[in-house]
């Protein structure tokens, strides 16, 4: 039955079983990320934040029931502010996900993490948003990114790819009995189909490069260096200040004679 709702549709087992795979996977990817302030944007109905520690935890979304109303591409948050961002299907469902990755840069502080999840095209899942008739369902109406295009915008905002990540190897069944009968898949996948499963995870830090130290040239340095070093003289006995031994004696046996 179509679901152009998207509550409705997490709330079919299809969706069931999506939301059951994505919750573990934030749940474990949140858990030992650090700071003071994180953010979900999207989606809030669902906590993916709840395995963080951060003292400071809340929602931006544009619907009702998150702590901020607003839309993603412009965020009413402080640059270099926010630790922790999650992109839970964001992107796929903007008209200008370039821009809310910009905003998302721009908010991080360095070494801030983002999370970003989306359903991967080139699977079954991605296949099955390519039927015409179900175009209008909910999420197969998106324009799924593939990871790579993603990854790649990511770097030119300089970000660093830490962690890849995929679920969702079963086909997109509609009916729990057939979700069952090929849960082997979800075992094997990472595996057999390293590039299949349904959705994507990827996991972000944003990299700030400090100036460039400029070195002098290694020939330069040695050549200064040689010219400054102290040079070992032989030091002579009227150097020193001290008469030859022999020089002396013999002006010791010319007073004992006299």
């Amino acid at each position: 039955m179509p679901t152009n709702n998207k509550l409705e549709w997490f709330g079919t087992c299809l969706g069931q079983y999506l939301l059951e795979r994505e919750q573990n996977h934030f749940d474990r990817a949140v858990a030992d990320v650090f700071g003071y302030h994180a953010v979900q944007i999207g989606f809030p109905q669902y906590d993916f934040l709840r395995a963080n520690r951060m003292p400071l935890q809340f929602g931006i979304s544009t619907e009702e029931g998150g702590a901020v109303r607003a839309a993603p591409d412009f965020l009413p948050i402080e640059s270099n502010s926010i630790d922790l961002v999650l992109l839970p299907h964001i992107l796929e469902f903007s008209a200008n996900p370039h821009q809310i990755l910009r905003e998302v840069q721009r908010v991080l502080v360095p070494e801030g993490h983002a999370i970003v999840c989306g359903f991967n095209p080139r699977s079954l899942w991605g296949v099955r948003g390519l039927f015409g008739s179900m175009n209008d369902d909910y999420p197969w109406r998106g324009n799924f990114i593939a990871r790579p295009r993603l990854k790649d915008w990511l770097t030119l905002l300089d970000f660093e790819i830490t962690e890849d990540r995929l679920c969702c190897y079963v086909p997109p069944f509609s009916q729990e009995k057939w979700l069952k009968r090929f849960g082997f898949m979800e075992g094997v996948g990472d595996r057999w189909w390293q590039s299949s499963g349904g959705v994507y995870f990827l996991t972000a830090v944003k990299r700030v490069h400090g100036m460039r130290v400029i070195k002098p040239e290694w020939k330069e340095v040695r050549a200064r260096r040689r010219a400054m070093a102290p040079v070992a003289q032989k030091l002579t006995g009227n150097a020193t200040g001290k008469e030859p031994r022999r020089a002396a004696r013999s002006k010791t046996e010319a007073r004992v004679k006299e």
